[in-house]
């Protein structure tokens, strides 16, 4: 059990590609899988290893993030002594960086009894144990090492993620980019495993040198000076970076071999609890291999789709290969196929949204009266 290691979350990540979903929140606490939230994989993936002490770098965006994650209890972080701690990304300074909040708190990283740290972003979906990873680099004696998965479909999926060259050795000799290029590549899962004096020691570096703005590149700029090397995850992986890819992990949970191996396979992925109803199928609904959660009030046709909490599909309603977030109305007569409908959001009498996969549509959330 890793209780020597600090766990830190940067949820900082670039939104560009899914601004849609990103306008009052991080990509952290976007909704997922019906009932969960991004972040909640990578966190309960620490939890599960056995580290006591996370820290999440969280944006100025955070509330709906805050509130998912409360004092910590559904991971079993709220204690007396350490446990989970947020670091809000506030700043005087015209442009906030990564770097200047880590440095501003590089006090208590100092502090901290732990001798190694674990650094990740919260955007990458998987279910893992680090602790084999973790026994990896201490063996190798490497100063870093970057965890990493291998694909053969690079032209499809990864868009955009950085990429690993890497010799026989396992060592790290340059990173790269997914420009859709080639099919097989070494994709970055963005999760470092390293000394806490070797994080020192780089943020003193971009503090003296006043450059870059996330830790992530500042890591990989290291490479020609530490001695890196990489662990191979073999696992189900994706990365929430576009709207695209949000939707295809989404349908991915569909499938049940996916949905064991990413919610059961190496330990329970955890969320925030809340005590509501069961879900209400009246006789005139059909449903068919679809996400359901609690609270819900079902009389119409779903199929392929992911319905999160408190949810009302009235008589006459067709939903294919759609998520819909919680606390949702959808009047009778609509006929919706490859739709995402954000929270608190109220679909009128007989509109039809029909998207693709490649793009599917997106309703914001608009406030119920």
């Amino acid at each position: 059990m890793l209780k020597n290691y600090i766990g830190i979350l940067m949820v900082n990540e670039q939104v560009d590609n899914i601004k849609s979903l990103t306008k009052t929140r991080p990509i952290a606490s976007i909704p997922i899988g019906a009932r969960y939230r991004i972040i909640d994989f990578v966190l309960s993936n620490m939890v599960n290893s056995g580290i006591e002490n996370i820290n999440i770098f969280t944006n100025t965006k955070s509330r709906s993030l805050v509130d998912h994650l409360g004092s910590g209890k559904a991971w079993d972080l709220d204690r007396k002594k350490i446990g989970l701690l947020l670091f809000n990304f506030t700043s005087d300074k015209s442009q906030l960086r990564e770097i200047d909040v880590l440095s501003d708190n590089m006090e208590y990283i100092h502090r901290t009894k732990q001798e190694y740290v674990i650094i990740s972003s919260s955007y990458m979906v998987c279910n893992m144990n680090y602790n084999e990873a973790a026994k990896y680099h201490e063996k190798s004696g490497s100063d870093i090492t970057l965890l990493y998965k291998k694909t053969n479909n690079g032209k499809n999926q990864y868009v955009n993620c950085s990429t690993l060259y890497i010799d026989e050795e396992n060592k790290v000799l340059s990173i790269g980019k997914n420009i859709v290029a080639e099919d097989k590549l070494n994709v970055s899962m963005e999760m470092f495993i390293m000394k806490k004096s070797i994080l020192i020691k780089i943020l003193n570096k971009c503090i003296g040198a006043g450059y870059h703005d996330s830790i992530k590149v500042a890591i990989y700029d290291s490479i020609s000076e530490l001695n890196v090397n990489a662990y191979e995850f073999k696992g189900y992986l994706q990365c929430i970076n576009s709207l695209k890819n949000y939707f295809k992990t989404s349908m991915d949970m569909l499938n049940t071999k996916t949905t064991k191996e990413l919610f059961f396979n190496n330990s329970i992925i955890y969320a925030k609890n809340k005590d509501e109803a069961p879900t209400k199928y009246f006789n005139e609904s059909k449903v068919n291999n679809a996400l359901i959660s609690n609270g819900c009030i079902l009389k119409g046709n779903i199929e392929n789709s992911i319905i999160s909490r408190r949810v009302t599909v009235h008589k006459n309603v067709d939903i294919k290969n759609c998520i819909i977030f919680e606390n949702c109305e959808i009047n009778k007569g609509c006929k919706l196929t490859n739709v995402i409908i954000d929270k608190n959001t109220i679909i009128s009498e007989n509109t039809v949204l029909k998207g693709n996969e490649e793009l599917p549509v997106v309703i914001e959330k608009k406030l119920k009266p």
